[in-house]
């Protein structure tokens, strides 16, 4: 067994920072396009809507939950310009991820509003709000708290799944690795270093998502 050399990343160090800024540019604004698409469909999903839109939001979801986040990209970054949709890669990235998050979360979503008690809907009634004000201002904000452990779990997926963008013109950590590989061939170095990367972020979600559950449990408290 050959001995480890991990000074043979040493030059590619200057290289790091550039492809972790892209990986979290990714996993942060898709994850924001999925908060706010799961918010709609999650929502939208509990009312009492035509056939057609519960039809077209069940069918957003499935197919997402029912495909690979791989094919997914694909097809967006791939598939779109053959009907005249040309997408860059960081778009392509960031709103696939969105799409793909988000018809995960919009379930959570879904769960978390139909776990209120019911007799939050008839108080609110009584003090003269109507249907939408009741969403926006009762159930959504309670809703929420109880979906933060499943967000920031979503979040976390996210940022390591970014690697799987690779596979499109855009050097993020995992391409970078592969590159420096390339040139290198110390396979176990690199993708230790790149190991250790992807948990320092995750990790550090985590601990953000533990230091704000602790604060909105103290907020119901």
């Amino acid at each position: 067994m050959r001995n480890l050399d991990f000074w043979v990343i040493a030059p590619y160090f200057n290289l790091f920072p550039e492809a972790v800024a892209i990986t979290l540019k990714v996993g942060i604004g898709g994850f924001i396009l999925a908060i706010i698409l799961s918010i709609i469909a999650g929502s939208l999903r509990t009312r009492k809507l035509c056939k057609a839109v519960h039809f077209l939001l069940a069918a957003y979801v499935e197919f997402f939950r029912g495909t690979p986040l791989l094919v997914q990209l694909f097809i967006v970054y791939y598939g779109l310009p053959s009907f005249g949709i040309k997408i860059g890669p960081m778009t392509a990235s960031i709103v696939t991820m969105g799409l793909n998050s988000g018809a995960y979360l919009s379930e959570v979503v879904r769960a978390a509003i139909l776990s209120v008690d019911r007799g939050q809907y008839e108080a609110s009634a009584m003090l003269g709000y109507n249907s939408l004000q009741t969403t926006m201002h009762i159930i959504l904000p309670q809703a929420l708290r109880i979906a933060v452990p499943s967000f920031m779990n979503g979040f976390s997926s996210m940022i390591k799944e970014t690697s799987l963008i690779s596979v499109l013109p855009v050097v993020e950590l995992t391409k970078l690795g592969n590159q420096i590989y390339a040139k290198t061939y110390h396979p176990f170095e690199i993708y230790i270093t790149m190991a250790i990367i992807y948990f320092v972020m995750t990790y550090s979600v985590t601990f953000f998502a533990k230091c704000l559950e602790r604060r909105l449990s103290i907020w119901v408290n």
